[in-house]
């Protein structure tokens, strides 16, 4: 995916959730009084702003991170703000969660700035110059302030999902008084609400994928021989989750907040299932080799509409091009 294709793709699906909601807004508007959707999208709205602002103290409490020291991991730090230095940003904080699923992830906010946390299976699976590169692709979804972008976007549907079913229990649970045909026509609007929620939420996970594209490509720019080490680190990332989630033990809450991951826990299990389960006896390239050749059934299509990152095949192969 060339580098202007995809900065169009993206910024063609967030005006077209922007528009499609303007236009669904003002016909609802239209039909019944302002006041009530307007508090509802207030309130939606302020929820959202409040939960990014404190979801960097959930995050911390879900995934037990805590700050690592520069005395403690001189190399790791050396790392993190050499990475920096090439993307253009100031060095955000090091954190280190407590998961055995090797990943990382990028989160912040103005009251706790930005973190970039990775997990201890990952420091234990990649070797540093992949984990370089995964350091990469965060501080890429930190320069290209993808939680803000995904706030905006994820805020819409959440609108139109609340609307729904407050005007469906209306039209249920209404009073008497209410005036004929009113309950139809509240009925009608709660269910163009929540399709139009659905609709959405697919363009939103559409924009999600594409942001997991161009964090992609700040790693492999900012790092040297970055796609190939991204590449492998992936790979392994997935090889070694797919190991992990097929063992008949609890992973908590690690999958709360999975779009922020590097790699999603869930597909990378079902990729697992596909290729190799001997990872331990091939080299680096030949594990991306083996996941490369893969065919991308339609079924991986299907799935990939409905998550927030993009197929591994697809991922590498475009990993590989940049190389």
């Amino acid at each position: 995916m060339s580098l202007l294709r995809l900065r169009l793709g993206m910024v063609g699906t967030l005006a077209f959730i922007i528009a499609v909601s303007t236009l669904f807004f003002a016909a609802i508007l239209s039909l019944m009084g302002g006041l009530n959707l307007i508090a509802l999208t207030s309130f939606v709205i302020l929820f959202n702003i409040g939960q990014w602002l404190v979801a960097p103290y959930l995050i911390d409490s879900l995934y037990s991170t805590r700050s690592v020291s520069r005395s403690e991991s001189p190399k790791l730090w050396e790392m993190v703000e050499t990475v920096s230095r090439r993307v253009g940003l100031e060095t955000p904080k090091l954190m280190l969660a407590n998961i055995s699923l090797p990943n990382a992830f990028a989160y912040g906010s103005p009251i706790t700035g930005n973190k970039v946390a990775l997990t201890t299976g990952l420091l234990k699976e990649l070797e540093d110059e992949e984990v370089e590169a995964v350091v990469g692709h965060e501080l890429g979804h930190l320069k290209h302030k993808d939680m803000q972008v995904m706030m905006l976007a994820s805020v819409l549907p959440a609108i139109f999902y609340q609307l729904g079913y407050s005007m469906m229990l209306s039209s249920a649970y209404g009073r008497g008084e209410r005036r004929e045909g009113s309950g139809g026509l509240a009925t009608l609007i709660g269910i163009g609400s929540l399709v139009l929620y659905w609709i959405l939420t697919l363009f939103v996970l559409g924009l999600s994928r594409m942001r997991e594209y161009y964090a992609d490509r700040t790693s492999a720019s900012s790092v040297k021989d970055g796609a190939r080490k991204l590449s492998e680190g992936l790979a392994k990332i997935v090889a070694s989750t797919g190991r992990i989630k097929s063992r008949p033990v609890s992973l908590g809450t690690s999958n709360s907040f999975k779009a922020l991951f590097i790699s999603d826990p869930d597909s990378a299990a079902r990729d697992e299932l596909a290729i190799a389960q001997s990872r331990m006896f091939k080299a680096d390239q030949r594990l991306v080799e083996e996941i490369v050749s893969r065919r991308v059934t339609a079924f991986d299509r299907v799935l990939e509409l409905l998550s927030t990152h993009p197929n591994i095949v697809k991922r590498l192969q475009a990993l590989r091009k940049l190389a």
